[in-house]
């Protein structure tokens, strides 16, 4: 977990377990909820605080998270996260990263990108080479989101891939572009696919267990993929590329030798990948959970005489842990859910919104709304709270209830500080760059996305509803 010693910072975070206390029991006090709902939103607040604070792995914190429930309700409730498909997705998803790794398909295919982005001698025009691997690794990034349904396992994938390539040019300003472009560019491209990340899985989870329904890969892939897919990729390149423009006097070192074929190894997980992709891709017709497809996969992959890795080695080389978060955050939207603190917020909400608003207004407001609980607490954390309320919106304002909730995961997709995401804090830990420079980056794009691709976004699906 990455540490800052400036300022004061860690006293802050030091700070974090008496805050989480205190603001457990000033809610548990003045929550104007029935007992049960204030002691779930009570959990909830010294939860979100203990993932703000980040003093304690996020993890641990889900552990404790899970007995409180445990204690004050019920085990069933607290251990239901176990049992949601979007919890096993993530599991198998970690499991296809390390795979993908181990296979040699991860360096492969970023050898590949290189090669066929670049000019026959790259050298000769560096700025322009730059500009090609800006966007042809970001594409390659995008790509990943259909193959590795978890952000961080594509980020470990990908960084050392694009800082090897960030080496051969003299010019810092291009090494940082051509990390934060391709990073950003697959780490942000999780909304635009339902199994892009964990915040999409947790809301299909939540979704299952609160509204008895469920968003169809093709139909998300169709409704978000064209802007906050591939117009993302565009606008983080621009942005990037803005910010990180190549000096005049921007050398790079010449590339040699020709990019080797593929080893029987990574044919074999290109292909697992692609019957996995072919599952999601098709569940229009045979109606399977995404975690299906990932499941398919993770069978090839150690299947005897087929796969291409050990299972005991492999899964051994995973860290599960994210399992526990995921599971509290499961647990916190269905305990809101249960004891209708999440329906009363909904009913909250729908006071600021008019009484003949349009579909467009709506989604507009809970964008917003999903937006402002971001700044108080982190993405993950924001899922368990939003989804079970703009479930219950939907349905107390009798607006469709797909765009809704997709209007919701988008927001998750504009964070503008680390504590907002796991991911944002693993790019920090490659010190490559510090806690500042990635705000104001992380912040650049987000501004753009909220008033460039938000509009088109949100009007898409007021259109198609």
């Amino acid at each position: 977990m990455t540490r800052f010693s400036n300022g004061g910072i860690p006293d802050l975070a030091a700070l974090s377990v008496p805050m989480a206390i205190l603001a457990a029991i000033a809610v548990r006090i003045g929550a104007p909820f029935a007992p049960a709902g204030a002691t779930m939103l009570a959990i909830t607040t010294f939860c979100i605080v203990l993932w703000v604070g980040n003093l304690i792995p996020p993890a641990y914190t889900g552990v404790l998270c899970l007995g409180l429930v445990g204690l004050a309700f019920s085990l069933d409730l607290a251990l239901a996260g176990f049992s949601s498909p979007a919890t096993w997705l993530i599991a198998f998803g970690l499991v296809m990263g390390e795979a993908t790794r181990r296979s040699g398909l991860a360096e492969w295919a970023g050898r590949w990108v290189i090669h066929r982005v670049t000019l026959e001698s790259p050298a000769s025009n560096p700025k322009r080479s730059y500009r090609r691997l800006l966007f042809g690794l970001s594409a390659a990034g995008l790509c990943l989101v259909l193959v590795i349904p978890v952000g961080i396992v594509r980020v470990l994938v990908l960084a050392p891939i694009v800082l090897e390539v960030g080496e051969r040019f003299d010019s810092r300003r291009v090494k940082l572009g051509l990390f934060f472009g391709p990073i950003l560019t697959t780490y942000l491209g999780t909304f635009a696919v339902l199994t892009g990340g964990s915040p999409n899985i947790i809301v299909l989870g939540v979704l299952e267990s609160v509204a008895g329904t469920s968003i169809p890969w093709t139909e998300w892939f169709l409704l978000m993929f064209p802007v906050m897919g591939i117009g993302r990729l565009l606008l983080i390149g621009g942005v990037v590329y803005a910010m990180y423009r190549p000096p005049a006097t921007l050398k790079m070192e010449e590339t040699a030798g020709r990019l080797p074929p593929m080893t029987a190894s990574e044919r074999r997980m290109l292909g697992f990948l692609a019957a996995g992709v072919a599952v999601w891709v098709t569940d229009a017709f045979h109606g399977f959970h995404p975690v299906y497809g990932a499941l398919l996969v993770v069978v090839l992959v150690f299947l005897p005489r087929v796969g291409i890795a050990d299972f005991e080695e492999t899964v051994g080389e995973v860290d599960f842990s994210i399992l526990f978060f995921v599971a509290a955050v499961l647990a916190i939207g269905e305990g809101l859910t249960r004891t209708n603190v999440a329906g009363a917020l909904a009913e909250r909400m729908l006071t600021v919104v008019p009484t003949d608003a349009s579909l467009f207004a709506v989604l507009a407001i809970v964008f917003l709304a999903t937006i402002g609980l971001m700044v108080v607490m982190g993405g993950l954390a924001a899922v368990s709270v939003a989804t079970p309320i703009v479930i219950a919106l939907a349905s107390d304002a009798g607006v469709p209830l797909v765009p809704v909730i997709l209007a919701s995961t988008a927001a998750l997709g504009v964070p503008f500080v680390p504590y907002q995401s796991a991911v944002l804090v693993v790019i920090l830990a490659f010190d490559i760059v510090d806690a500042r420079e990635l705000i104001r980056v992380a912040s650049a794009v987000a501004l753009a996305t909220v008033l460039v691709l938000m509009p088109i976004q949100l009007g898409i699906l007021s259109v198609a509803f």
